[in-house]
C-alpha cells in the first residue's frame, strides 16, 4: 500500500559512490577545521572568517547550484549530506550556508536569466553572501500576511517595512525581500505580494538589532529596516503580485536542509551520549549496563535513523522532480527536528550535571535543535502542509 503516493518506487533513496566520497570530504573538513573551534564560536557568536574562506575554497557554498552559474552542482541530496555533516559540529555554520540557499533558490526558480547570471555566481563562489528577508513582527509563517509595502514609481519600486529574525542579514551583500504591491483579492488572500532583490548599499536599507535567540550562536538573526528603499524594476523576482508562490516554493525545497541540520544535531547528541554511557561508571558498573540507559540509547538511535531516512527520501524525491517531495519535505522537517530536540534532551539527561555545563558542549545541541523546530515554517505549519497536500493529492480538494 503506497497511498497517497503512486508507486513503491517513490520510496527509493538513490545514494551513489559520489555521494559517499563527497560526504567523507565534508567530514574531513569539519573534523579538522570546524569541530576544534566550536567553543570559540559559541563564546564569540561569530563564525571565524578563516573557516568561511576555506569553505569557499572547497566549493561548499556552491553545492546544489548548477555549474553554469558557478556552482558545484550536486542537487538536494548532496546538499543534505553536506548540511548534516556540518551541523554535527557547528549547526550555525550550516545556517550560514543555508541562508545563501534561501537567497539563491528563489532566484534560481523564478528569477530572470540576467538575475541568475549577476547574483548567483558570486554566491556560489563564496565571494558574496545572501539573505532572505520575509518574517515580520506580525509573523512569518503567515506569508500572505506580510505588511511591508512596495509601490512602483518611474521604473522603480519603493519599499518600506520592517523584517525580523533574518539570519545572515548583517553580512549579506544581497537580500531577497517580500513586500505587498497590491491589496489581496477577495478570494485570493495570497495575491498581491511581490519579491525583490535588494543590494546591501541601497539607501534606506538598515540592519537593526541582533536578536540574542536561544541557540545557533555564530549565526543569530537580525532586524532589517527598509525606509523608502528604491530598487529598479528589473530586481523583481517572478511576476508582480505573485510573490507568495516564490516564497512558499522556496521553503518547499530549503526545509529539506533544515531536516538535514536536525539530523546532524541528532547524530552529535547520540554520539556524545553513547560514548559517555560507555565511559561513565556508576554503582560499580558502566552506565550503559543500566536498563533505563539501554532503552534511551536504543530509542535515540531509532529516531536518528528514521529522521535520516526521511530526510534522504525527501531530497531524493526533489532531485527526481517528483511533486510529492513537498509533503515528504514537511514530514522530514517536522520529524527530524523533533527527533533532534528529543535526542538532545536525552543526551543531557544521560550526562547528568555535565549535560548542562556549557564546557562539555552537550547542552548546545538542545538549544540549536529547538531553533530548527521553528524556522522555515514551524512544525505546526508543517503538519498543516502535510494534511493539505495529502487531501489535495488524493482527493483534489483544498482545505
Amino acid at each position: 500500500m503506497v497511498f497517497p503516493f503512486t508507486s513503491s518506487e517513490d520510496f527509493k533513496i538513490e545514494i551513489g559512490e559520489e555521494h559517499e566520497l563527497f560526504r567523507k570530504s565534508i567530514r574531513e573538513f569539519v573534523e579538522s577545521k570546524v569541530m576544534p573551534r566550536w567553543r570559540e564560536i559559541e563564546e564569540t557568536n561569530r563564525i571565524p572568517e578563516e573557516i568561511l574562506k576555506e569553505a569557499a575554497q572547497l566549493g561548499i557554498f556552491g553545492v546544489g547550484i548548477p555549474e553554469e552559474y558557478g556552482g558545484q552542482g550536486g542537487g538536494h541530496l548532496m546538499t543534505a549530506l553536506m548540511m548534516e555533516e556540518i551541523a554535527r559540529a557547528v549547526p550555525s555554520l550550516s545556517v550560514t550556508i543555508g541562508v545563501n540557499h534561501l537567497f539563491a533558490v528563489p532566484v534560481m526558480l523564478f528569477g530572470s536569466e540576467e538575475q541568475k547570471k549577476k547574483y548567483i555566481p558570486p554566491i556560489a563562489r563564496g565571494e558574496a553572501r545572501g539573505a532572505h528577508a520575509n518574517t515580520e513582527p506580525s509573523g512569518g509563517s503567515d506569508v500572505a500576511g506580510i505588511q511591508t509595502r512596495a509601490r512602483k514609481e518611474n521604473g522603480h519600486y519603493i519599499i518600506s517595512g520592517r523584517k525580523v529574525f533574518i539570519s545572515g542579514a548583517a553580512d549579506a551583500d544581497y537580500l531577497v525581500v517580500s513586500a505587498r504591491t497590491s491589496p489581496p483579492k477577495e478570494d485570493k488572500r495570497w495575491w498581491g505580494l511581490s519579491v525583490f532583490i535588494v543590494e546591501k548599499d541601497t539607501p534606506g536599507l538598515k540592519i537593526g538589532q541582533q536578536f540574542k535567540v536561544l541557540g545557533m550562536r555564530g549565526e543569530q538573526p537580525y532586524e532589517v529596516i527598509l525606509e523608502e528603499v528604491k530598487v529598479p524594476e528589473e530586481n523583481l523576482v517572478g511576476p508582480e503580485n505573485e510573490g507568495f508562490k516564490v516564497i512558499v516554493s522556496t521553503y518547499d525545497y530549503t526545509r529539506i536542509g533544515i531536516a538535514a541540520q536536525a539530523v546532524g544535531i541528532a547524530q552529535a547528541g547520540f554520539e556524545k551520549a553513547l560514548n559517555y554511557s560507555l565511559q561513565r561508571e556508576l554503582f560499580g558498573q558502566q552506565l550503559i549496563q543500566f536498563e533505563m540507559i539501554i532503552e534511551k540509547i536504543a530509542d535515540m538511535y531509532m529516531k536518528l535513523e528514521a529522521a535520516r531516512l526521511l530526510t534522504y527520501w525527501a531530497a531524493t524525491l526533489a532531485d527526481r522532480g517528483k511533486r510529492e517531495f513537498v509533503v515528504a519535505a514537511s514530514l522530514a522537517k517536522a520529524f527530524a527536528t523533533e527527533a533532534a530536540e528529543w535526542i538532545a534532551r536525552q543526551a543531557i539527561q544521560i550526562h547528568g550535571g555535565y549535560g548542562v555545563d556549557p564546557e562539555t558542549g552537550v547542552e548546545r545541541y538542545l538549544r540549536d535543535a529547538i531553533i530548527t523546530t521553528i524556522y522555515e515554517g514551524t512544525n505546526e505549519i508543517q503538519r498543516l502542509t502535510i494534511v493539505r497536500q495529502l487531501v489535495r493529492q488524493t482527493f483534489g480538494m483544498r482545505i
